[in-house]
């Protein structure tokens, strides 16, 4: 079940009740963070944090997983200084964010990510329509499985087929990975999991995990597409979601250096490296003499 946005704008009225300290100066390239995402991006957040801290040797980056909802909830009540999101606030979460943090809600996107939906290899489907997704989400076959309430996955998919996640139909196996190891074990049943988990070109882990399943295509107003760095870009693929983050510092301090250094060139390099889209493009200009 969805986290009540308004319990937690009582609950932080409560805490806010009490007299604020002074904001403390920090320093962008030195001290400790913690940033909370979800499984289904972690990795390109673990690659962005390990990067900080090579660019930044004195920093230390932790990164610790959390539903999507309770890592709002978390940023909110200050337990961590950044949180990863891929859906979009509504208007009362945007106000509430905006009186618990000071600041304009300016979310920081950094990553193109995708809702893939995957089946066994020897599986005999081959692509999906997304008449054939909404239905399925309205069935009592359950036919979709999702990573858990409350996570990025499933609030994405209820956002697009604008319904609320309570009102979906699903199976639930915890996490990304498990979905994939168990997949087999159910035949007709599908998979919904975030591309980054498959993404990495490089990782063993990665290709262990793409050799077991297959990533259906959707059918979507008589195109077929595949989602890849070229669909992501141009969102031509239906479930493309763009990641971004959400801060809770009033200085300009490691949580706004670790933003700023994941959005900018070297960022968006790793990005590119965990196979995901750039949200940054940087066009290259080369001048001959």
């Amino acid at each position: 079940m969805r986290i009540n946005i308004f319990i937690i704008m009582l609950s932080a009225m409560l805490f806010g009740c009490k007299k604020k300290a002074e904001p403390t100066v920090q320093n962008y390239h030195e001290g400790k963070l913690t940033v909370f995402t979800d499984e289904s991006f972690q990795s390109v957040t673990v690659a962005l944090a390990d990067g900080y801290m090579i660019h930044y040797p004195d920093t230390e980056v932790k990164v610790e997983v959390r539903k999507e909802d309770l890592g709002f909830l978390d940023l909110l009540q200050g337990r961590a200084k950044v949180a990863v999101m891929s859906r979009d606030l509504s208007p009362a979460e945007i106000d509430e964010f905006e009186r618990v943090t000071e600041s304009k809600y300016e979310p920081a996107k950094f990553a193109a990510d995708a809702l893939v939906f995957i089946v066994p290899k020897d599986s005999e489907r081959s692509a999906l329509t997304m008449e054939e997704i909404s239905a399925a989400m309205e069935s009592p076959d359950k036919q979709l499985i999702f990573d858990g309430t409350n996570a990025s996955n499933l609030n994405f998919i209820a956002q697009k087929l604008g319904k609320k996640a309570s009102d979906l139909q699903y199976s639930i196996i915890s996490g990304n990975r498990n979905i994939i190891g168990e997949l087999k074990k159910y035949p007709g049943k599908i998979g919904v999991i975030g591309l980054n988990t498959l993404s990495r070109p490089y990782s063993q882990e990665a290709d262990s995990l793409r050799s077991q399943v297959k990533i259906l295509p959707v059918s979507h107003n008589g195109k077929i597409t595949t989602p890849d760095t070229q669909s992501l870009a141009n969102m031509s693929y239906p479930f493309t979601r763009v990641l971004y983050f959400l801060v809770n510092e009033r200085t300009f301090g490691i949580a706004h250096g670790f933003i700023r250094f994941s959005c900018t060139h070297l960022g968006q390099m790793i990005v590119d490296k965990e196979g995901l889209q750039k949200y940054n493009l940087y066009q290259r200009e080369v001048k001959m003499y």
